[in-house]
């Protein structure tokens, strides 16, 4: 199944949009087309190795986005592997690490995310609001191109469980909501990558962050 959009005036960057079944992929498709880039919607991982750079997008619960993708996991590896941007949004971010607290209330056994960015994904204190949902602010915690003048901006946030990465170098950005907790994320090559948020539902700032990766795309 392949989905290609109609061009923009000026294309920086082919970037492919992984359909794994979850996912607002018509409005982060208009996000990035309105960045620059030339988006295909797709399950082909021939496509994947084509582009010149992947987006994970997803909406829901982990465990069901885990196996929704599992027939792509190794496909995204790949990707990952090859140095082609990797860029997960919402619960996609929370897949590339390597498990998530979520299920584990139910009594169900743990399921493995890519782990790309070792870490677990946990779920807000007791006494916090959840979901996460709202505006709020971003604070760049180191360079990375990804956040290029985006430090002090705001967010669109929808979400229950939080990112914790092994590393803390693997935090980029965070953002205060009863505890202060990753809101962007990177490997060690700077080259996978995640929001917490959606950057197509957060405006201007969010713009900013879909060109900044589609520029990101078009120099590898």
């Amino acid at each position: 199944m392949s989905t290609v959009s109609s061009p923009p005036e000026e294309t920086l960057a082919s970037v492919v949009i992984v359909d794994y079944g979850l996912g607002n992929l018509r409005s982060v498709t208009r996000g990035l087309e309105r960045a620059g880039a030339d988006v295909e919607i797709t399950d082909d991982p021939v496509a994947f190795h084509d582009a010149d750079g992947v987006v994970l997008p997803g909406v829901g619960a982990f465990r069901e986005g885990v196996e929704n993708a599992d027939p792509l996991r190794e496909d995204l590896l790949e990707v990952a592997e090859s140095g082609t941007p990797l860029f997960g949004i919402c619960l996609g971010m929370q897949m590339l690490l390597t498990t998530s607290e979520e299920g584990e209330t139910d009594g169900e056994s743990a399921v493995q995310g890519l782990d790309l960015i070792p870490g677990t994904n946990v779920r807000f204190d007791e006494g916090q609001k959840v979901p996460h949902m709202g505006w709020n602010e971003l604070e760049v915690e180191r360079e990375h191109p990804l956040v290029e003048g985006v430090d002090g901006n705001y967010a669109y946030f929808v979400h229950s469980y939080y990112a914790a990465p092994d590393d803390e170098n693997a935090i980029v950005a965070t953002t205060d909501y009863g505890r202060e907790f990753p809101s962007i994320v990177a490997n060690e090559d700077g080259t996978v990558f995640g929001t917490q948020f959606h950057p197509e539902k957060s405006g201007e700032t969010g713009l900013r962050i879909l060109q900044n990766f589609v520029e990101i795309c078009a120099e590898e």
